[in-house]
């Protein structure tokens, strides 16, 4: 499988990248600063560009089988657009490109689905964030494409566990907090296994 990352030298990203090339796959890392990845592999390709810029985005889309978004804001908590700007570039790259599957790593909350008294403070505090995710996510069920959301819970920099637990409905029990390397480790399960099509999975350790 052929897949472009956007968002390819975040947490995330790196990850994604990593493991991807490692499983097999080959992969495109769509980036503005190419220094910032430090991955060298003879199935890595790497494209210098904005994603905010259609026709850099449109062209680096063509050929490959499925897109993977771990882009984040640059506004932080802020009240931004930035997250449906991009997304909305990448649906129509995708569409002018005939590709279908997308993964997107959203967070978790975008349902209101965080539980409890302090599941309603997390989600007051990241407000400006979960509502620019779900803007992007609705463009893309809006579009036609073969999605798969992925809502992590507190991403950290723990080593890989390989023991993160997923929910369809709303957040695993107990749900604290989950590796960037599980996300990505999830992401390209769901790529490979067609029962997370067209689902938004919650995962955490």
């Amino acid at each position: 499988m052929k897949i472009i990352v956007f968002g390819a030298t975040g947490g995330t990203g790196q990850f994604v990248v990593q493991q991807a090339l490692e499983e097999g796959f080959e992969v495109t890392a769509f980036v503005r600063t190419p220094s910032k990845l430090k991955i060298a592999h003879g199935n890595l390709t790497t494209i210098k560009g904005n994603a905010f810029n259609q026709g850099e985005v449109t062209a680096a889309i063509k050929g490959h089988d499925a897109v993977v978004s771990c882009l984040g804001s640059s506004q932080g908590m802020k009240k931004s657009t930035e997250l449906q700007e991009m997304t909305k570039v990448i649906v129509t790259g995708m569409g002018k490109n005939g590709v279908k599957r997308i993964v997107y790593i959203a967070s978790a909350g975008i349902h209101n689905e965080l539980p409890g008294i302090s599941g309603k403070l997390i989600m007051r505090v990241l407000k400006n964030t979960l509502i620019d995710h779900r803007v992007a996510t609705d463009c893309i069920k809006a579009n036609g494409l073969i999605y798969t959301i992925v809502r992590p819970m507190g991403l950290t920099d723990r080593p890989f566990s390989g023991k993160y637990r997923e929910s369809t409905t709303g957040l695993p029990k107990g749900s604290r907090s989950i590796p960037r390397a599980d996300v990505a480790d999830f992401i390209l399960k769901a790529l490979k296994d067609k029962k997370y099509e067209n689902t938004s999975i919650g995962v955490s350790t």
